[in-house]
Parts: structure tokens; sequence; C-alpha cells
């Protein structure tokens, strides 16, 4: 996929607004737990772990068998440092938890497993259910997902824990903001430590395209104007400028998904 450096420069703006990040600094992060929502990004997913390594904390994983779900097992089966892990679970919940354990001497007891959701929504609304179940009430949790999916996943939990009367903080954090740079005339995205198993050009583009569709309060969004999944998002001038850019280029306006 051929992208001009405009095309790159409005991509980059939208990329930066999805990876909604509350955290500067790991080491003054002060939380009950975390909640990493499943996907097959693995720098995402190494950073989580490794924070929570260090910090002891109780982590929830959340995730049943969804659009990542094979994503997630080819990035793991291909991966030199995970590709001998004897991973059996077949949700995503289940094959990052041997991750946790295997690859990063994470205590099982510290982990949480939430199998069942297959989608945002689900994985908001199921956690809720799993820390019921277990009358776990944290003020403050730290949520990690596909730094693409951020923004949108922090927005449901909102919604939905908010709709059953919780008033958990969530603190967003994508661990890494993706940008789009050339390399020899080609695009390539940056922003990881690790720059393997990030996601292809073409399945980033229309995650970008799509994601934003899907924040705008409109009748093809999820805000209240559209399936009311999540409560009214404003979306800064630059982001709404940007997509349209795109928009106006059949090719974008295509790739959604």
């Amino acid at each position: 996929m051929k992208l001009a450096e405009h095309e790159i420069d409005n991509l980059n703006i939208l990329a930066s607004w999805l990876a909604s990040n509350d955290v500067s600094c790991t080491d003054t992060l002060q939380a009950d737990m975390a909640i990493l929502a499943g996907h097959a990004i693995l720098p995402n997913i190494e950073g989580a772990f490794e924070y929570v390594a260090k910090t002891g904390m109780h982590m929830l994983l959340s995730g049943g068998i969804g659009h990542s779900t094979v994503l997630l097992k080819d990035a793991l089966s291909t991966s030199p440092r995970y590709g001998t892990i004897q991973i059996i679970p077949e949700s995503e919940a289940g094959m990052l938890a041997e991750v946790a354990v295997q690859a990063f001497g994470i205590d099982r007891e510290k982990l949480l497993i939430e199998d069942r959701s297959r989608n945002c929504g689900e994985n908001a609304a199921f956690s809720l259910k799993t820390l019921q179940k277990r009358t776990i009430f944290p003020e403050r949790i730290v949520l990690i997902q596909d730094p693409l999916m951020q923004r949108r996943t922090t927005a449901t939990f909102e919604y939905e824990w908010r709709k059953a009367g919780f008033k958990t903080h969530f603190i967003s954090w994508p661990v890494f903001t993706p940008q789009l740079v050339l390399d020899g005339g080609n695009p390539v995205i940056k922003g990881a430590n690790n720059p393997s198993k990030l996601w292809t050009l073409e399945r980033y583009v229309s995650m970008i395209m799509g994601e934003v569709r899907r924040l705008r309060d409109a009748p093809d969004g999820y805000g209240p104007q559209g399936t009311g999944f999540i409560s009214h998002i404003d979306i800064p001038h630059s982001v709404e400028e940007s997509w349209q850019n795109l928009m106006s280029n059949a090719e974008f306006a295509s790739a959604i998904r």
C-alpha cells in the first residue's frame, strides 16, 4: 500500500488520538489491579506483563474467541520467544495466561480469567461480572488494549460499569503509541520497543479508519446517535479534519472494516 506524506501525517494524528494514554511513567502509577483485553499486538502484551511482573499486581485477562483469536495464536506460535510455550486453551485469555506464567513468571494466582467475551462490549460487561463473583471492587484499574482500540475500550468500560452503578476509575494505558514513518520510501509502523508482531499496514489503516468511525457520535457510530454502546465522545478538530481528509479518498473509505 502506497501512502503519501500528507496521508501518513493524517494517519499519525488519528493513531495518536486512538492510543489514549493516561500514563506518563509506570513507576508512579497507582492502581488496584490491571485488566488486559485480548488482542494480538505482542509489544503491548509484553509491556503489560512486564509491568504486572514488576509490581506483583493482580491482572484480569479478558477475551474468549473473537476477531483477534487466530491472529494472537499465529503471533505466539511464530514468535521465537513464545513458540515453545505449551498453550492448550483456545481462548485469548487462556493463551495470554500461559504466556504470563511461562514467559514472565507471573504467579497464576495473581491472574483472573474471563474467557467468554467475543467483543469489546462483552470484555467490559463480563470483566465486571467476573470481579463481582469474587466480590472484588477495585477503585482504580489500569486498562490495556491494542493501542488502536484503546480509546474505544476505555469508553466502553466506563459506559458499561457506570451503567451498572460502579464509579471505578480506569487508567488508559496503550503501552506505546504507534506512528508511521517513511523508511527508504516505504511506510513503516514505529513506536514499540519490539517492532515485530505489529499490524500489517493494510490492517493498521483499516483499524484506524474503522475505530474513528465507531467513536464519532453519528448514525453509523457507537455513540448515543448510533448504536448507543458508548457515551458521547468529543472529537478534536484535528482528528475530525484528518479523518475527513482520508475519507475523501475512496481507497481509505473502502478500507473500513
